[in-house]
């Protein structure tokens, strides 16, 4: 019955509805597994999914990567928007951790390569089966010690100090987004991903965020812009690479977020809210699929 609709539990809480496609989609990539909890209408009690006849055997029968050449990853009826498997606490503690890490310094480059690994492994990106990022930590390790340094530059008093801190941070922040590009695989294999964004274009976005601050609201909107172009200067990738949030969607939920932390108790369940919602506005489309955004 491949119009039904699927929940399963994670993390303590009920997950879905999905669409049935997609949601054997997600045994196929590994984010759920047989003694996953899961139910659909029709059902008394919740059962594990390695239960339920047919539903990991058809699953495996059809995995991403047997699709005939040409057909689109979507085809199956799932989208292609990415997901991030991650609960509250293991997102609070491996966000502490990275953030920490940067604070004392000398222990960035670890904390910062143990992090990426971390999200791309809870990363489902569809018809990239089992993400992972295979950067080491001696890779930018000058970089994650710069950046902490430069941390401390806004409670300085030198002027000269926090200018040369505005300077470099948008060369260092350009370094790291093409090494993370770089540094992809799926199943094992590299994949043949780069990001090929000028660093002056890049700079020129890090500016004008800065300076769109003034306008209060108008920052949202330049950083989507932004992300966006980060997005279409990314090559290697046979589909096409979209952020699909408006910069209002971005301002609500920036706001939700910054009052939420303000709040210290609410802190992890609305950065697990706002992470994964920004994950969920990537998404890979064919190439014809692309409007004008």
């Amino acid at each position: 019955m491949p119009d039904r609709f699927w929940f399963f539990a994670a993390e303590g809480k009920q997950q879905g509805p999905y669409p049935e496609p997609q949601f054997r989609d997600f045994f196929v990539r590994g984010s759920l597994g047989a003694d996953t909890l899961v139910w659909t209408e029709g059902m008394a009690n919740w059962q594990r999914a390695a239960e339920i006849p047919g539903l990991l055997v058809r699953s495996a029968t059809a995995p991403v990567t047997s699709r005939p050449a040409g057909q689109p990853d979507n085809a199956d009826g799932q989208d292609g928007s990415l997901w991030l498997d991650a609960g509250v606490w293991p997102l609070l503690g491996r966000s502490l951790l990275f953030v920490i890490g940067l604070l004392l310094v000398v222990p960035a480059p670890w904390t910062a390569t143990s992090f990426y690994r971390w999200f791309a492994s809870r990363l489902a990106v569809p018809g990239r089966p089992n993400l992972a990022f295979r950067g080491e930590v001696g890779d930018l390790w000058y970089v994650f010690v710069l950046i902490g340094l430069l941390s401390y530059a806004g409670t300085s008093g030198y002027t000269m100090l926090k200018l040369a801190a505005f300077v470099i941070q948008p060369f260092l922040s350009w370094m790291i987004v093409r090494w993370v590009a770089a540094n992809l695989s799926s199943n094992g294999q590299p994949l043949p991903i780069a990001f090929d964004g000028s660093i002056w274009i890049y700079v020129g976005w890090y500016l004008l965020l800065y300076v769109s601050f003034v306008t209060i609201i108008g920052w949202a909107w330049v950083q989507t812009a932004w992300i966006r172009w980060i997005c279409q200067n990314i090559s290697g990738t046979r589909r096409e690479i979209v952020f699909n949030a408006g910069g209002l969607d971005v301002l609500w939920r920036t706001l939700v977020f910054v009052l939420g932390c303000a709040v210290i108790i609410p802190i992890p369940w609305v950065l697990h809210w706002y992470v994964r919602w920004y994950a969920s506005q990537f998404e890979l489309v064919e190439p014809s699929s692309v409007t004008a955004l």
